[in-house]
């Protein structure tokens, strides 16, 4: 057996050794630096590092012990070395265990012989040969010269003139290739080609007749021809958006303790596939998902876009006990997600001190965090039509209008014409009070109908109520009802409210018809719902909402009475004996009851059934000519308003995404964020350790671009995201354009020209062909086109290159860095499912839509369920539609998708781990799903053919896209006549030529 190559050991290390070897005594003298590197340099890194070095905590006491100015400097109670005085240095006192600092290490204390040492050592000078910089980032002017910071700009193409109408990429590869005498392997054939581009484009294998028509397909253009094909096919997009879902970490679910369903996290999804599908440009791609809200208000439909935001997980415990450390690393999610995104870069790793490697100070992390301060995660609104979109914003601006008393707006000549119309075909209104026969109350309160036949709450006022009136009235037809809410003195306040400043709040008002001789009751419907007064955010239309979580109240107006009318969807005649049931459901808590109410009807037409407040009421019983500008504009104000309640009314219910945004729906309710909160550096990341405030910005190390937003307001929240999108999309930013193009090619080489797509920084990976990695960029930032950029690489020589090894070449370059080959991968998970559908002819192609759960839903301890994938029945609707459609569970995962290597939602996966391992193979042989898959295969291949042989040649020819040897035909027949067609199937799938692109 080969021996184990020797561990690499730290260069310091082998100074130390080297120091050894020149002078055996030096170690014995405390001054030397070979005292330093064998005595107390090991004791630091061993004990005190543990606690004091570099972690994404703050160190303990504010101490590190990285550098020699770090252990000089000491923590939060002084200096930690002192040289020439033991006494006087705490770190000494930590180790002795004596003073009031903390014993170091915290658990055990060293040897009496090592604290000896630490005393010698710090008397005789503490000589510490670290440089203050030995593990801090290089001067600033030696970072803006890092490969991924510096400009970018188009290199020349090498040998333009000798390869003329040569690839590009390949005139790239081929100077490196020259340099180390390397000559690439040929080129793969014809059915290998096909089986690669297809699975690497659309995720798919192609079909047998796809690859026939291909290899005998003699036109020299063929190859692209083809590539255009996929690039065009909705199966591209739904291919490389799983990509860009990795990245990000997204998935359906909160993850963390509440692991919890989002529903509507699936818009995001479709939202990317179909940008991928529109060849979006990857800078309006960024600006999309950043702040399409601000940037394209006429667009409603790209709220789906924010979804990018609301991507990664989200701990709904912690939102409810600890809010500010919730918000915090809520924060530090988005931040990291983000910035590792988009420009590859490990900002994270600044939020409790500047960065070790990289040029990121403490100050440009908080600057992110503040960029994000005025958001929450939650489900967020919008209209997925554009029209409707700017037909809702009409009519919200109309009533804003309205609500607000804005003359200027209400008194236009288009609106005031609405204002005459209404006036000339108005009808007066009568209205006749309903007769309470019975009035009940859910709760307990105690209710008495006084002499004007309104109804008084008195007596114990509950949380919460439900009030249900039985109603008659010798009115044979009812177009509308009128609820009025009564001030009274001896209500709180006045009312007309029962709460403690008067208010109430009226979530939701139903009604039903007893017809004399009915079975059942019908219940009635309300076209539209007007008041004489709304409360900010709390009005009238939301008792008619079904919604319970919202409400009409009529804060500030409090200690006056105020009424609503609720107009009904059809006219409804009442038959002699009738009896209307109106239910007054109050559910908001905190005693927001209705006081005194009066319930009455009117026959009248639709339109004059609007609530008309008093100052439009006098303007009514003043003859037009003589009215003045205030009545005018109270009259417009409650004609308009009801005509743009009408026109919200008419328009179709908003859809929701799991996003962020300044408003946003969760288990908190609406969370609207006014001004974004105040985000300040921690010292050492410590929340309880403030420092000044951090102004939003981005990275200060991008030369070409401002660091911070200073032309943002600070108030302005929406600002904030607007500056960062532009930033991250500035085509003078090299992190973000080399970012993607890097991106890009890993996922068709299966490494990046970067082997560290998430990290450009100093512990990252230079890449490999610096010089193509530009090219790509800026041919991606300036064409624009993503879709342009795949056709440049899988047209290249480079990609087309067989996988065949080959000793010679191996030797000098055995990573394959150069692209002598290609390399052979194994199919990721969602391909090998999507691929055994396809096969087995069950491949759903429903594109779109809410996601499918392949899984079992059984009641958990909380609100996190359990999933039992094992006994899904893998033939109900939906089960077998593309992997990119089903439901990803954060917390629990599809267990053959695990054994696959499918990536932890919970972490950004920039490149998918790979394994092998038995129990991949036992996973691909028992799954419920390759099983029941297996069976649906066989069955296809069964009705082609009569004999045993025929349906091996069509598994074969189906699974493998080739013939059977004469071999294999013999020994797979054996295997269909003793165990079954099924189990050849099964195997097929198991084999490493269907689990492997070449």
């Amino acid at each position: 057996m080969p021996h184990a190559p020797a561990p690499t050991r730290p260069a310091w290390v082998l100074a130390m050794l080297g120091g050894l070897l020149a002078s055996a005594n030096a170690a014995d003298e405390p001054a030397s630096t070979a005292f330093f590197e064998t005595k107390i340099r090991p004791v630091l890194v061993e004990h005190c590092a543990k606690c004091h070095g570099a972690a994404i905590a703050a160190p303990k006491g504010g101490l590190r012990v990285d550098t020699r100015d770090d252990v000089r400097r000491g923590g939060d109670s002084g200096p930690g070395v002192v040289p020439g005085k033991p006494d006087e240095s705490l770190l000494l006192q930590a180790i002795e265990r004596t003073g009031d600092v903390a014993p170091m290490p915290p658990k055990t204390k060293l040897p009496a012989a090592v604290v000896a040492d630490f005393r010698a050592w710090i008397a005789h000078g503490a000589n510490d040969p670290r440089t203050p910089d030995a593990a801090k980032p290089a001067p600033a002017t030696a970072d803006a010269d890092w490969w991924s910071l510096r400009p970018l700009t188009r290199p020349e193409i090498p040998n333009a003139g000798r390869d003329a109408g040569r690839n590009p990429i390949d005139a790239f590869l081929r100077v490196r290739l020259d340099a180390k005498g390397l000559k690439p392997v040929a080129e793969a054939d014809r059915r290998t080609l096909i089986r690669r581009v297809t699975h690497d484009l659309t995720g798919l294998p192609p079909t047998p007749d796809e690859v026939a028509a291909f290899v005998a397909d003699a036109d020299p253009t063929a190859y692209e021809r083809l590539v255009d094909r996929l690039l065009a096919s909705p199966r591209y997009g739904e291919r490389w958006a799983r990509h860009w879902l990795d990245v990000i970490h997204f998935a359906d679910t909160h993850g963390l303790e509440h692991d919890q369903l989002r529903p509507n996290a699936w818009r995001y999804r479709d939202y990317v596939i179909a940008s991928f599908n529109r060849d979006v440009s990857w800078g309006r791609f960024i600006r999309e998902q950043i702040a399409a809200d601000a940037l394209y208000p006429d667009q409603p439909s790209l709220t789906a876009a924010l979804g990018f935001l609301g991507a990664g997980p989200y701990d709904r415990s912690a939102a409810g006990t600890a809010p500010k450390n919730f918000e915090y690393l809520d924060r530090d999610d988005l931040v990291t997600q983000t910035m590792s995104a988009f420009v590859s870069t490990t900002v994270n790793c600044a939020r409790c001190h500047a960065h070790k490697f990289d040029p990121i100070p403490q100050e440009d992390y908080f600057a992110l965090q503040a960029v994000f301060a005025g958001v929450g995660k939650g489900d967020v609104a919008f209209d997925e039509d554009d029209e409707v979109g700017r037909r809702r914003r009409t009519a919200k601006a109309l009533l804003a209008a309205a609500e607000t008393g804005q003359g200027a707006v209400l008194l236009r000549p288009e609106h005031q014409a609405h204002v005459i119309a209404w006036e000339q075909t108005r009808v007066p209104v009568a209205w006749r009070t309903m007769d309470a026969e019975v009035f009940t109350s859910s709760d307990g309160s105690v209710l008495e109908r006084r002499p004007d036949g309104s109804i008084l709450a008195t007596g114990t006022r509950p949380d919460k109520d439900v009030t249900t009136l039985t109603l008659t009235t010798p009115m044979r037809r009812i177009t509308g009802l009128r609820l009025e809410v009564l001030a009274d003195d001896s209500l709180p306040a006045h009312g007309p409210g029962r709460a403690d400043n008067g208010n109430f709040h009226l979530s939701e008002v139903a009604a039903q018809v007893f017809q004399p001789g009915a079975d059942k009751p019908r219940s009635l419907h309300f076209r539209r719902a007007t008041a004489d007064w709304n409360q900010d955010q709390w009005t009238i239309a939301h008792a008619i909402d079904g919604d319970p979580a919202t409400a009409w109240g009529v804060s500030p107006k409090l200690g006056e009475s105020h009424h609503a009318v609720f107009e009904l969807d059809a006219p409804l005649d009442l038959e002699p004996g009738a009896k209307l049931v109106v239910v007054l459901k109050q559910s908001h808590g905190r005693g927001h009851l209705l006081g005194r109410f009066k319930v009455s009807a009117a026959d009248a037409p639709g339109d004059s059934l609007i609530a008309i407040p008093e100052p439009a009421r006098t303007a009514l019983e003043t003859a037009p000519e003589k009215r003045t500008e205030a009545q005018r504009v109270a009259l417009a104000a409650a004609v308009l308003r009801a005509v743009a309640e009408s026109d919200l009314a008419r328009l179709p219910a908003a859809v929701k995404v799991y996003a962020a945004s300044n408003s946003a729906e969760n288990e908190r309710g609406i969370v609207a964020i006014t001004t974004p909160r105040v985000i300040r550096v921690l010292r050492r990341g410590d929340l309880d350790a403030p420092g000044p405030e951090a102004a939003p910005g981005a990275l200060s190390a991008v030369s070409s671009l401002k660091g911070r937003f200073d032309q943002v307001a600070r108030d302005d929240e929406a600002g904030r995201r607007v500056a960062l999108a532009e930033w991250l999309a500035d085509d003078r930013n090299p992190l973000t354009w080399r970012s993607i193009a890097n991106r890009v090619w890993q996922y068709h080489f299966g490494r990046g020209l970067s082997d560290a797509p998430g990290d450009f920084g100093r512990m990252g990976d230079p890449p490999s062909h610096p010089e193509l990695l530009d090219w790509l960029a800026v041919e991606l930032r300036d064409g624009g086109s993503m879709k342009r950029l795949h056709r440049l690489i899988c047209t290249s020589e480079a990609y087309r290159r067989a996988s065949a090894h080959r000793d010679d070449a191996e030797a000098v370059d055995p990573g394959d860095r150069l692209v002598w080959r290609m390399s052979r991968r194994r199919l990721e998970a969602e391909e090998f499912r999507d691929a055994v559908l396809a096969v087995s002819g069950r491949l759903d192609d429903q594109a779109g839509g809410p996601g499918s759960a392949q899984f079992k839903t059984l009641p958990g301890i909380q609100v996190t369920p359990k999933l039992d994938y094992e006994t899904f029945d893998w033939d109900t609707p939906g089960a077998a539609r593309r992997s990119i459609y089903r439901i990803v569970w954060r917390g629990m995962p599809d267990p053959l998708f695990d054994a696959l290597d499918f990536p932890d939602a919970t972490l950004m996966t920039p490149v998918r781990g790979f394994s092998a391992s038995p129990l991949q193979a036992l996973a691909l042989l028992n799954n419920p799903f390759v099983l029941r898959f297996s069976a649906h295969f066989a069955a296809r291949v069964e009705a082609v053919g009569k004999t045993t042989d025929d349906h091996v040649r069509a598994a074969f020819r189906l699974a493998l896209l080739r013939e059977p040897s004469t071999d294999e035909l013999a020994a797979f027949g054996k295997l269909a006549d003793v165990h079954s067609l099924a189990a050849v199937c099964r195997l097929l799938f198991n084999s490493n030529e269907f689990l492997f692109v070449d």
